[in-house]
């Protein structure tokens, strides 16, 4: 009723300031914040909310604690003196757990925390290769197979007593293989069908490889998550003068894979979108993949524009600096290379030596899976922080809340490009 009587106001306002809807458009962004602030006020949460945040995980689960501690002591919740709150607003939510390791290489998930009645968290970064474990003597660095067998293990020591289980895995392990092309496994779709067997409920993953691979699980959540608001600060981070105009600016997909990515960042912020697709060599395989043999555009002329080039992953990097090189032969201005993941399998040598040449000017990935301390050193790298966000959709969730304000974040875009025009 309130947010009507305001919403009426703002109307009224709206006619008097001969319909350029400037204030109406302010107040509505408030007023929208404000309303998402007072459904947590107002709402029960499922359970006392635990986090679990995995080795792999810590930083960014710490983060993400950290946020969320915040907002709950200064919240002013409606039922704070019923006895399913107190423990409402804590020091901390995240809980102590273990995977320690036999001289075997064996191991054991340990929870020691209760965890009965609670709506637990889980996060991974099944990409964290800087976690050691000696297996007969000789040190190893963990695979994504070691860290959704550690992800496993703690589910089973929840041994069925947690409310609810939401597993918030970034990249999402096995992504990569997502469908069958041969007789060859669907490892995705039956690392999913394994989790909500254990019983878990919900599963948050960003930027998918493919998130068809969700009819695998159709009756349970799945969430696969854009921080294309996120780029757009990260964006204009790293550029302080980064353009907003169709003349001065082009989104570009790498191939046809990332289409929508680019479409989406294009219409957002109002500019055209280009792609490359890629060309292979069908008759050999080369580490798994057949190897390209050349990158085709398709798209309007590039010429003297800034350019971004979007997409879910850089893994050796060479898709991204080809694009890249195909862009600067058709005299692009700068060129901002944005992955959510940045995975860097070869190393980040290439990469210097191609800004040393002029080839790009920024690079753009998110803390969703382990960023090494070289990688931070580097001057041409800008960091996308999504604790935040993270702590948001943990916060959300505990309140039973809806995702679709998190999940379509164009308001927030179109506030945050209004500051900028």
């Amino acid at each position: 009723m309130m947010l009507g009587k305001r919403l009426f106001v703002h109307l009224t306002e709206y006619k008097q300031n001969n319909g350029t809807g400037r204030s109406f458009g302010r107040h509505f962004k408030e007023d929208f914040m404000q309303s998402a602030e007072e459904r947590l006020q107002d709402a029960i949460p499922v359970g006392a909310l635990r986090i679990i945040a995995l080795e792999s995980c810590k930083e960014l689960g710490a983060k993400v604690n950290d946020y969320i501690v915040q907002w709950r002591k200064e919240r002013e919740h409606e039922h704070a003196s019923n006895p399913l709150l107190l423990e409402y607003a804590r020091d901390s939510y995240l809980i102590k757990t273990a995977v320690p390791r036999f001289g075997s290489g064996e191991a054991k998930g340990v929870i020691y925390d209760s965890v009965r009645g609670d709506d637990v968290f889980i996060l991974v970064d099944v990409c964290n290769y800087s976690i050691k474990y000696k297996l007969c003597g000789v040190e190893n660095s963990m695979s994504p197979d070691d860290h959704f067998q550690d992800l496993k293990r703690i589910i089973s020591a929840l041994g069925g007593k947690a409310r609810r289980i939401t597993v918030i895995m970034p990249f999402l392990y096995e992504s990569r293989q997502h469908k069958r092309n041969q007789r060859e496994s669907l490892d995705c779709a039956m690392a999913l069908q394994e989790l909500v067997h254990m019983g878990v409920d919900n599963i948050i993953t960003f930027d998918a490889h493919d998130p068809r691979v969700q009819n695998s699980i159709p009756l349970h959540g799945f969430e696969t998550v854009q921080p294309v608001y996120q780029f757009i600060k990260g964006l204009f981070k790293a550029a302080p003068d980064f353009p907003l105009s169709p003349d001065k600016l082009m989104i570009i997909s790498p191939d046809e894979g990332a289409t929508s990515r680019a479409i989406y960042m294009a219409n957002v912020l109002g500019v055209d979108m280009g792609m490359f697709y890629k060309r292979r060599d069908y008759t050999r395989v080369v580490n798994g993949r057949n190897p390209i043999v050349a990158h085709e555009f398709l798209g309007s002329d590039v010429a003297g524009k800034d350019v971004v080039i979007i997409d879910d992953m850089i893994s050796s990097g060479d898709s991204m600096l080809d694009v890249a090189n195909e862009l600067k032969k058709r005299k692009a201005n700068r060129i901002f290379l944005c992955a959510t993941f940045g995975l860097f399998t070869n190393g980040l040598k290439k990469f210097d030596e191609a800004h040393r040449m002029g080839l790009f000017h920024s690079l753009l990935t998110t803390n969703l899976v382990y960023q090494t301390p070289e990688l931070m050193s580097k001057p041409y790298y800008t960091g996308v922080d999504m604790s935040k966000f993270i702590a948001l959709i943990v916060d959300t969730l505990n309140h039973d809340g809806s995702m679709s304000d998190l999940l379509s974040p164009m308001d927030r875009i179109n506030h945050f490009l209004a500051k900028h025009k």
